[in-house]
């Protein structure tokens, strides 16, 4: 299988998702074509006469633009003619003419920018052709363009000897001092040399006597060597003689002059930096740059370059270069775009570059724990059907490993994924087939882990499916006129029926899970299309089974599958046209599935070494089998962590990275592991623990040199000389300042002069010698063992003339330190000169920058010199200032400092305070940005700490300690510290007398040791009503001793006194096993352990005793109670749901004869069910409490042992409880309100499991609480509560309220009594009302009639009865139903309107039957019968019930009543 890039025709096939291979074949012809007939040109202008062809075809096709551009400008002013004269004489055409004009000027801007940019094009083309022959043309030996020359300079000044090479290789130069080589390394503040542009420069530092001598310098290439010399005289400077007077120069030094321009210059300004994205992020690199001279028409190229391999514009990249800036953006990061990107300048004179890495982080998971995408999908081996898709696999370092891969194809155009693989493969390659011929596939991977599946990769680039073979059958032939012909082979084979079989049969790939078969046409083939079938066969069979019997193969070559793992196959061949099927082809030999490569070994030794305060160098040795490796992952993990972070996204393929991004100050370890298509390698050995700091760099470049000082201020004058001083550089370059080097120089003057020849060690000098009134200014450079770094800028212009002023003179050396986030600590030095009195103090002013107001930090001027400057704003800049006062006034105000971002930086430490093992008192402080060249100085009240006899300071690392030898009150103060060598690392600490109070007892506990208590000495009374003392230390030794000391007397382990201790756990105990009145007073236990000692009291008098003596009493009783039958839980009542009382309690210490009795008042209570003893629970239900059932209740237990009593009043607060909890239970039941209608008028009601009286509820209407009263009555019942309105009006319409309050929440029910509700009801109410009074006034029977009446024969009978109505009832009697006739044997009265009277005289045997009374008024009325029983004289009288009264039948108003026709007479 071939593993190239994907060839060109495959490139540059124009993707649509459509069969068209005959189209795109005469496309594809075309291109091919058109770039042979290129390459024809370019070798032709590639000849050695030809050598400035590109320079002669932009000529000729420049006067070819010119003359076109003139003859259009002639043709544009003959037609502008034309219009105006037009225009004078058709008016109405103006606006036309005016219209064609900026049209056709459009149109030949347009065709103008066309051809420029079809001759950039062409240019480019040709440039890029040529490059190389270009290259070997120009290729020649150094040549000396601007040699050396000669020069004489006085001692103590710098001079620079310089020549211009050209020459190609570029030159390597050599300078030789009296044919001596010099190297800079030899003496680095001496000699420094700069190379760039074909210039050469050796700068020679402060010249002395002995650098007078011959250079030489050497320039070689492969081509030969050039060289040149000079010489140089050092003079030495003599009293009274200036080495350069103003404006003359001596004859004998050589003359400035210029070197002519040659080559373009590009500096960059801003510069990307390490970057940071995430899978899914739009992300720019950019750099900003100064380009001289910055010509429009020759302007550098911008080129971007991604691991060396040039970028391109595409979907994923877009790139930008113009005014002053190039820029690279990502649409859409993946890992696929991590690596190292480089800007390259290109110029005619060469290459200005810069470099940066890009990590891509993995996106976050779709699934926890699911792997990362998988990178750089590639197809390979395209064909008409087939393709191979290999990918790289994505780094898990915290994830699960991955155990396969999933392969998705899509159509070009279309966006529907299709999962080519049924399983997870599980190599980075697989073989895709069933593409169908002439469309493109874009393809993408997942990875698959236990977890889940991963996010997708980035789809890889279109691949057509065509067979690259077609293109080697078809020719194309070039005719006149730039017609061509194309010729295919297939027109040219001969006329074939069956077609042969395929030769060269193979297996080109083989793994564990597929094998590809390749093989060649057969030829000839014919002019028919071919397809083929493949079989297969386990060796040993003797059969043949089709592979592909479906779907016929268009391409020579397949993947097959489902092949069983450890046997062994052979293949063959046969091709099929619609003639037919061709014989087998030859059997290949047996091939067995399996891996032809295995997973990598692990890298050797993993080595890590310092670079930058975040980042680290990681090397290791490459495995012993590194073939086909995809390159390395690097993990990395803080020491203790055990956390592994991946160091890279993308695999690398050398044995170096830097790993990027890690915290200042940390301690790391790393690993590595090599990574090929089959996985990953054992992990390598962890690399030894680094702590990242910048290292320090051992090079003579400007990077190790100090960087400048700066804040040259003048602090004194006296007319003949001046004092300076200065800020020490930030950086020292990695090895301390040494000192400085001042310079001088006049303001009309343009040399610099030497002020001292030895280094000055302080930041602070006093410049003898000068001219009075004449203006001086000053620059300063560091020095340290590496070399001189560069000068500080030059210093204003100061005038040397006597300060008189009374004032002071300006503070100087001003620091900031401490930087917060709304606070700073300013810092400065006393002026040098005072003024005319001592200065008593100094103010600070500070303001944003920008303003122009200054703010006074200090009202009263402060006598220390520093403040802490407070209420600053976060994120604002500042600039201060410090001006110091003295009895004449205020003075001259100090430099000002440069601009500070108040903000506090990340990750900020402060000193913090603490007591060693050893009880010695120290503040410390850690700085993870602190490197080996770093300084911590601390310093109390801001000065330096100089006295050895009362600290000590202790450094290792990045940590620092200062010790107190002797603390005492005099260590009270700020200390501060600061970290050189850091931007600006500082903290300060304030003593004050707390901490110092605190730290003091801490390490007096330490120095004096005392045994640590867990807990002082206690009590406690235990079940017998014994006593026991106790303590607990935090550890006792076997050898630490004790004792219990009682009102001074030391007691010892006795039966009244159980002393014991557990040193085990620290724990020591007395038990005293009766404690009586006699036993008040201190308790105290005494311990030592070695030298440590403790002591702990406890003091029982007065209260304390009597409380824990009452104590010990109860328990005592306590437990002679519990030795027979008891309550463990006294009597205590609680209320169920179904709002019944359980008065309940629990029993112990029981047997089959223990009684147990409940009584209430001293009665006994008899019980349905017998408690169960043997439970343990006994309760006394009450249904329905009523003040009836209150009382005292009791329970009773005894037997034989014992008897124990519980009592319980069920009265007063425990009864109000009680209900209480009842109208909690039952309001949780409560109904909504109901509407009942009666004759009094309309009731509302409630119904609840259980309702009393006693339960407190509240009704209100419209919210407002009702009283019970005449209109409105409050009630209830057993299992409802009601309000009654009595004869309701308009006025009681609206909301009722019923609430009944229970012992943690209330519960209302609500109601709307108006509208069509209070209606019915109000309707209901008066029909009740008109029947109750009906009711109430009908005719009714009061009384006096029986039901049955048993009389003899004979005898005279007399039924009376009380009748009621009003009006009077009319009163009708009745016989069997029949009204009878009144005459002498029948009688009948009404006396009074209210006394009815039947008599009957001499009843016989005829009147038995049944007798009714009819009474009835308007309202209605009733009868009652009465049954007459007539028995002989002689017979047995019947039993009748006796007190049996006869019942009414109610009458209607409406029911007429027969009357007799004979009216019985009323008595008046």
């Amino acid at each position: 299988m071939s593993s190239v890039a994907v060839p060109f025709y495959q490139r540059r096939h124009k993707h649509f998702d459509q069969s068209y291979r005959n189209i795109q074949t005469r496309y594809v012809l075309e291109e091919y074509a058109a770039r042979k007939a290129a390459s024809r040109q370019a070798a032709y202008y590639e000849s050695p006469g030809l050598g400035k062809t590109t320079c002669r075809l932009c000529a000729r096709r420049a006067r070819t633009l010119a003359h076109e551009a003139m003859q259009e400008s002639r043709k544009r002013t003959h037609e502008q003619k034309t219009h105006a004269s037009e225009e004078k004489r058709i008016r109405f055409a103006s606006e036309l003419s005016a219209l064609e004009k900026e049209i056709h000027t459009a149109r030949h801007r347009a065709r103008e920018h066309l051809d420029r940019l079809a001759i950039q094009r062409m240019v480019e083309e040709n440039m890029s052709l040529e490059r190389h022959a270009v290259e070997e043309s120009i290729s020649r030996a150094p040549e000396i363009l601007v040699r050396l020359r000669s020069h004489t300079v006085w001692e103590k000044m710098s001079v620079s000897l310089c020549f211009t090479v050209q020459g190609f290789p570029t030159p390597v130069v050599q300078w030789y001092k009296n044919e001596e080589l010099i190297t800079p390394a030899s003496d680095p503040t001496k000699y420094r040399i700069e190379s760039k542009y074909g210039v050469h420069v050796l700068h020679i530092n402060r010249a002395d006597f002995d650098d007078s001598a011959t250079y030489s310098a050497v320039a070689t290439n492969v081509h030969g060597q050039a060289s040149t010399n000079c010489a140089v005289i050092v003079r030495r400077f003599r009293e009274g003689e200036e080495p350069h007077p103003a404006g003359i120069m001596p004859f004998h030094l050589p003359l400035s002059y210029d070197v002519c321009f040659t080559h373009i210059d590009v500096q960059f300004l801003e510069k990307f930096g390490v970057t940071f994205g995430t899978e899914g992020e739009t992300l720019t690199l950019k750099c900003t740059m100064l380009i001289t001279p910055d010509l429009k028409r020759l302007r550098p190229r911008a080129e971007w370059y991604r691991d060396d391999v040039l970028i391109t514009d595409s979907k994923w990249t877009k790139l930008y270069f113009g005014e002053g800036q190039a820029a690279l953006s990502f649409t859409h990061l993946n890992k696929d775009d991590e690596g190292l990107y480089t800007l390259r300048m290109i110029t005619k004179g060469g290459v200005s570059e810069y470099s940066a890495y890009l990590f891509v982080r993995d996106a976050d998971a779709l699934i926890a724990g699911a792997p990362g995408a998988p990178m750089d999908v590639k197809c390979q081996d395209a064909n008409r059907d087939y393709v191979i898709v290999t990918w790289k696999p994505p780094n898990t370092t915290s994830e699960s490993p991955v155990i396969g891969y999933f392969v998705d194809k899509c159509e070009v155009g279309l966006e529907n994924w299709v999962q080519c693989n049924d399983a997870p493969v599980k190599i980075c390659k697989y073989p895709v087939t069933g593409l169908y011929e002439g469309r493109s596939y874009i393809f993408r991977v997942r990875a698959v882990n236990s977890a889940g599946i991963s996010r997708p990769s980035r789809a890889s680039d279109p691949v057509a499916a065509l067979d690259p073979v077609d293109l080697e059958r078809t020719q194309t032939i070039h005719v006149d006129e730039g017609r061509k012909i194309v010729i295919s082979k297939d027109d040219l084979e001969g006329d074939i029926q069956i077609p042969k079989p395929p030769t060269n049969v193979h297996a080109s790939e083989i793994s564990k899970t597929y094998v590809v078969i390749s093989w060649d046409p057969p030829v000839p083939r014919g002019r028919e299309p071919l397809t083929y079938f493949i079989e297969k066969s386990m060796v040993g069979s003797g059969s043949w089974q089709r592979v592909n019997a479906q779907v016929a193969v268009k391409s020579p070559r397949y993947a097959v599958f489902d092949l069983a793992e450890g046997k062994s196959y052979v293949f063959r061949v046969l091709s099929a046209n619609k003639h037919g099927i061709s014989d087998p082809s030859e059997i290949t030999e047996p091939i067995q599935p399996q891996d032809t490569i295995v997973a990598p070994s692990a890298p050797g030794r993993v080595v890590a070494t310092r670079n930058t305060k975040t980042s680290v160098v990681v090397q290791w040795d490459k495995p012993k089998h590194e073939e086909d490796l995809y390159g390395y992952y690097i993990d990395y993990s803080v020491v203790g962590s055990n956390r592994w972070e991946p160091g890279n996204h993308k695999p690398i393929k050398y044995n170096r990275f830097v790993v990027h991004g890690l915290e200042t100050g940390e301690r790391y370890v790393f690993r590595v592991k090599a990574v090929n298509a089959v996985g990953f390698s054992e992990n390598s050995q962890e690399s030894e623990a680094i702590t990242v700091q910048a290292a320090l760099r051992q090079s003579v470049s400007h990077m190790a040199c100090p960087s400048y000082p700066h804040g040259i201020t003048l602090l004194n004058c006296d007319g003949h000389s001046m004092t300076l001083g200065w800020k020490a550089p930030r950086f020292s370059g990695g090895s301390p300042v040494l000192g400085y080097y001042l310079d001088k120089r006049e303001a009309n003057h343009q040399n610099w002069n030497e002020v001292n020849s030895s280094l000055i060690t302080r930041t602070i000098y006093t410049v003898e010698d000068l001219t009075e009134d004449a203006f001086y200014e000053f620059k300063v450079a560091a020095a340290n063992l590496v070399g001189i770094g560069q000068p500080s800028d030059p210093s204003e212009h100061f005038k040397c003339k006597a300060w008189t002023m009374p004032e002071p003179g300006p503070a100087y050396d001003l620091t900031i330190c401490e930087v917060r986030n709304t606070s700073l600590v300013l810092l400065w030095k006393a002026p040098v000169y005072e003024g005319k009195s001592p200065i008593t103090g100094y103010l600070v002013d500070y303001k944003e920058v920008d303003t122009e107001d200054w703010i006074t930090a200090n009202e009263k001027p402060t006598s220390k010199r520093y403040f802490k400057v407070t209420d600053l704003h976060e994120g604002h800049t500042y600039v201060f200032k410090v001006r110091a006062v003295n009895d004449a006034g205020v003075g001259k105000s100090s430099e000002i400092t440069e601009p500070v971002l108040v903000e506090a930086r990340p990750g900020t430490k402060e000193i913090i305070s603490g007591v060693d093992d050893e009880g010695n008192i120290y503040l410390a402080f850690e700085c993870k940005e602190a490197t080996d060249a770093s300084h911590f100085a601390w310093g109390k009240s801001y000065e330096d700490i100089e006295d050895s006899d009362k600290f000590k300071i202790e450094t290792e690392g990045n940590h620092s300690k200062l010790y107190f030898k002797n603390p005492d009150k005099s260590d009270l103060g700020t200390y501060s510290i600061s970290v050189s060598d850091t931007d600006g690392v500082s903290s300060s600490f304030v003593m004050d007398d707390e901490e110092f109070e605190r730290l003091m007892a801490l390490s007096n506990e330490i120095k004096n040791p005392t045994i640590p208590l867990k807990s002082e000495l206690a009590y406690e009374v235990l079940e017998k009503g014994e006593v026991r003392f106790w303590i607990q230390a935090e550890s006792l030794s076997p050898d630490s001793t004790f004792r219990f000391v009682i009102n001074d007397k030391e007691v010892e382990n006795s039966d009244r006194h159980k002393i014991n201790c557990d040193r085990a756990n620290g724990i020591i105990e007395m038990v005293m096993d009766r404690f009586t009145i006699d036993n008040e007073g201190t308790y105290t236990v005494q311990i030592q352990d070695g030298k440590a000692k403790n002591q702990s009291s406890l003091v029982l008098i007065g209260d304390a005793f009597k409380a824990v003596l009452a104590e010990s009493e109860l328990q005592r009783k306590e437990f002679l109670r519990k030795q027979g039958p008891h309550f463990s839980e006294f009597l205590h009542w609680k209320v169920t749901e179904e709002c019944e009382l359980l008065l309940v309690c629990k029993v112990a210490n029981t047997k089959k004869e223990t009684v147990f009795k409940w009584y209430k008042d001293g009665s006994g209570i008899d019980v349905d069910e017998v408690p169960d003893l043997q439970k343990g629970e006994c309760h006394l239900s009450i249904p329905r409490l009523s003040r009836k059932d209150e009382g005292v209740y009791k329970a009773t237990v005894s037997d034989d042992r014992g008897h124990d009593v519980s009592a319980l009043e069920l009265s007063g607060k425990v009864y109000d409880d009680i209900i209480l909890a009842l109208s909690g239970v039952s309001g949780k039941t409560a109904s909504p309100l109901k509407i009942l209608c009666t004759e009094e008028g309309i009731r509302l009601q409630c119904f609840l499991k259980y309702y009393n009286e006693e339960m407190k509820v509240n009704w209100s209407h419209r919210e407002s609480k009702i009283s019970s009263g005449e209109k409105m009555k409050i009630g209830g019942g057993e299992d409802v509560a009601w309000l009654q309105i009595c004869e309701p009006t308009e006025k009681d319409k609206g909301n009722y309220t019923f609430e009944i309050f229970g012992d943690k929440e209330s519960y209302k029910r609500t109601l709307d009594l108006s509208g069509q509700a209070f209606d019915d009801a109000y309707a209901e109410f008066q029909r009740l009302k008109a029947a109750a009074f009906a009711e109430k006034n009908r005719g009714k029977v009061i009384g006096g009639l029986p039901d049955v009446v048993t009389i003899m024969d004979g005898k005279t009978l007399n039924l009376t009865c009380t009748v009621f109505g009003n009006p009077d009832p009319e009163v009708v009697w009745f016989k069997n139903d029949k009204v009878f006739e009144l005459n002498e044997h029948y009688a009948f009265s009404l006396e009074q309107g209210k006394y009815a009277s039947l008599t009957i005289k001499g009843v016989t045997s005829e009147d038995s039957g049944k007798y009714s009374i009819h009474v009835k008024n308007k309202h209605g009325g009733e009868t009652v019968d009465v049954t007459v029983s007539v028995y002989r004289h002689g017979e047995k009288m019947p039993e009748i019930k006796p007190g049996q009264l006869a019942k009414p039948r109610p009458i209607p108003p409406s029911e007429e009543v027969l009357k007799p026709e004979v009216k019985a007479k009323s008595s008046k």
